[in-house]
């Protein structure tokens, strides 16, 4: 026998025994007792939520707000997921790890993912967390620097080699300068501090949501140039990548609504939303991930599922003349995909 019959008889003595041998229930009673046990069971098995796992880009913050709260409110389960939400012990290492079948799901970066695929890990974009950019150039509000111009045979800043050059670069030949006019220094993710102490005369890479808000906590004030308004093609900051060839596109459908339902609650309800969030963990009760909650909240993608072909065409073209991809530019499918169509 089976587990499945093993399992249906089990049921069917459970309930039926009892009332068996009182002799007192009608032919009627009983069958329909027999069917509400056979419904039971096998909505039960039917039901068995799916186990899913998504590594985050980075620890735990704001930017992750509709995978904590559709976590926290039960909107996973409401979809039939039981999800592992893993902070990565080193950011380079996510979409690898989907890339090698260790993990369904990975935050990752739009920029990234085109370097990526033409390097030829098996990624492609399923959905979007954060949609519009967060990078920028961040220099001190009362320093030197007034102007990307003024940046001329300066020190900058940087955490991520060949996507923030490409930035740079591109930023820089808007006004009048080569990349040969600064000196990059590899900070190692110590963007603000390494700014705050004038190690660096500038920084790319800062996201406008947090450092901003950290350096003004520290009384270090700062100011961004925003990379889309110098020269950059727009793109989405925080994206969901799956492995193209071995990935559950319903279970991965299941996962976008849920998160989907999720950014409707943050966008109707943000104090009650900021309040779940951060009772998840003493370390977000600061006054620094309180602001950053409020900075991004309206940068969440309303439609996670949804993606606009043609930002990813202009990035990929970005990159091609920019020199930066193996082989020539890829077509959208190769990057990106709706997988509820």
């Amino acid at each position: 026998m089976d587990q499945t019959h093993s399992t249906l008889s089990l049921n069917l003595e459970q309930n039926l025994l009892l009332p068996l041998n009182l002799h007192h229930l009608t032919k009627e009673t009983i069958m329909k007792k027999i069917l509400l046990t056979l419904v039971l069971t096998f909505t039960s098995q039917s039901f068995a939520a799916d186990k899913m796992t998504i590594i985050l880009d980075w620890f735990i913050n704001p930017d992750h707000g509709p995978i904590i709260i559709a976590q926290e409110k039960g909107f996973f389960a409401e979809q039939g997921l039981e999800m592992e939400i893993i902070p990565p012990a080193d950011p380079s290492d996510p979409p690898k790890l989907v890339a090698a079948g260790k993990a369904d799901l990975a935050v990752s970066y739009q920029p990234q993912l085109h370097m990526q695929v033409h390097q030829g890990l098996p990624l492609i974009r399923v959905g979007t967390l954060i949609a519009t950019p967060l990078n920028c150039l961040l220099v001190l509000k009362d320093g030197p620097i007034k102007k990307i111009a003024d940046l001329k045979g300066k020190k900058v800043g940087f955490s991520v080699a060949g996507v923030e050059e490409a930035l740079l670069t591109t930023i820089l030949k808007k006004h009048g300068l080569l990349f040969s006019d600064i000196e990059l220094v590899n900070v190692n993710w110590s963007l603000s501090p390494s700014l705050m102490s004038k190690q660096v005369d500038a920084v790319i890479g800062a996201y406008r949501n947090f450092e901003l808000n950290q350096m003004d906590i520290e009384g270090v004030p700062g100011r961004c140039f925003y990379v889309e308004e110098e020269g950059l093609p727009a793109y989405d900051e925080l994206i969901y990548v799956a492995h193209k060839d071995n990935m559950d596109k319903e279970k991965i459908a299941r996962f976008l609504a849920a998160t989907e339902k999720a950014t409707q609650y943050i966008v109707n309800h943000p104090k009650q939303s900021w309040e779940i969030f951060s009772s998840t963990a003493i370390e977000l009760q600061d006054e620094l991930n309180k602001r950053a909650w409020a900075d991004t909240l309206p940068r969440f993608a309303l439609r996670p599922a949804a993606f606009d072909a043609g930002r990813y065409r202009k990035m990929e073209n970005f990159f091609s003349e920019a020199g930066l991809l193996e082989g020539e530019a890829l077509p959208v499918s190769r990057l990106a995909i709706d997988v509820t169509q």
